[in-house]
């Protein structure tokens, strides 16, 4: 099959697009290469996390923050993180199903991603699609994560807009008091708020955030009351969104308004990047195995081993690095 290529995704081929996605979420080097491509074509997209836990309905207030844009002519993505599938290893395409009614739309690209096992709420490959969306054009990215509850905290280095949706009546108010999910929110939407116990959750939020002790002239994260199922509140919830955006553009510099995110970025690459040379290096050595039958006999723990792992290849790297200087300097002589 025809590899996709930089100039179809960035035409906005829709098909294409939907190859290189899928080929970014089986890992294949040729993916990457054309990502690579397609990265100084990125930035200009308003990218907005959607979390909390499962049952608030995150999925139902996508759909609905998408109609509204449409309306006001946006196009968008949608990236939908959804649990593993325990047979297929595959995403369960719950989002898909419900929204349907945006399926037949040219100016939506919907793309459900499994987890395949990874915490944090996001799937490995998250970024990298985000990325193709961008490249295609897309003036907005929604991205919902799979409602890990306070796990749910990566998407905080995805998004430059973080929606925390709680309900009344689900436990999620309390989830919401917990520092790993009020820490990456930037607007709560209090969702089900025709329910019994809606006020309570609205007031508790308010009052945590009025504690939180914001400097002057920074972000107070709002809180929206919003009947997804109705469209109630949905408007507003993308109005506070707009306004988050130009708070953080407030002085007019987009690359300024990026540094944040490409650090965490090249952190996470570094991190994968890394850990997948030092595997690498273990089994060409022999050392793998010995290490974690030591392991598993308690002759050894995972923190000492890891300690003992990267003391040596790093000590490795840098006696190779001094052979290679001492050799040009005696070519140099020479």
């Amino acid at each position: 099959m025809k590899m996709p290529t930089a100039r179809e995704i960035l035409s906005g081929d829709a098909r294409a697009a939907a190859r290189l996605m899928r080929d970014l979420d089986d890992g294949l080097p040729s993916a990457m290469r054309t990502l690579k491509s397609l990265y100084r074509h990125t930035g200009r997209a308003h990218i907005v996390g959607i979390t909390g836990a499962p049952g608030v309905g995150k999925s139902t207030i996508a759909g609905r923050l998408v109609a509204v844009l449409r309306g006001r002519e946006k196009t968008v993505g949608v990236v939908a993180v959804d649990p593993t599938s325990p047979v297929t290893g595959g995403a369960l395409l719950g989002d898909r199903v419900r929204m349907q009614e945006h399926a037949n739309d040219p100016e939506v690209f919907i793309r459900s991603l499994a987890t395949r096992g990874r915490l944090g709420g996001l799937s490995r490959s998250t970024l990298g699609i985000v990325h193709v969306m961008d490249a295609m054009g897309k003036d907005v990215i929604l991205v919902e994560t799979v409602g890990a509850g306070q796990d749910a905290v990566e998407i905080a280095r995805v998004a430059h807009t973080n929606i925390v949706v709680v309900a009344p009546g689900l436990g999620d108010d309390v989830q919401a008091m917990k520092a790993g999910i009020l820490e990456i929110a930037d607007i709560f939407a209090v969702n089900k708020s025709d329910r019994d116990g809606a006020d309570r959750v609205r007031r508790e939020i308010e009052a945590m955030i009025a504690m939180g002790g914001h400097a002057e002239g920074s972000w107070i994260p709002p809180v929206v009351s919003t009947v997804a199922s109705e469209g109630t509140g949905i408007s507003l919830l993308w109005e506070e969104a707009e306004r988050h955006r130009a708070h953080l553009c407030g002085d007019g510099d987009p690359v300024g308004l990026r540094r944040e995110r490409v650090r965490e970025e090249l952190v996470e690459l570094l991190k994968c990047r890394l850990a997948e040379k030092a595997m690498e290096e273990l089994e060409r050595r022999g050392m793998l195995e010995p290490l974690l039958a030591a392991m598993a006999g308690g002759k050894t723990d995972p923190y000492s081993a890891a300690g003992k792992i990267a003391g040596e290849l790093i000590g490795a790297r840098r006696k190779g690095s001094g052979a290679r200087k001492a050799r040009s300097r005696g070519e140099g002589r020479r």
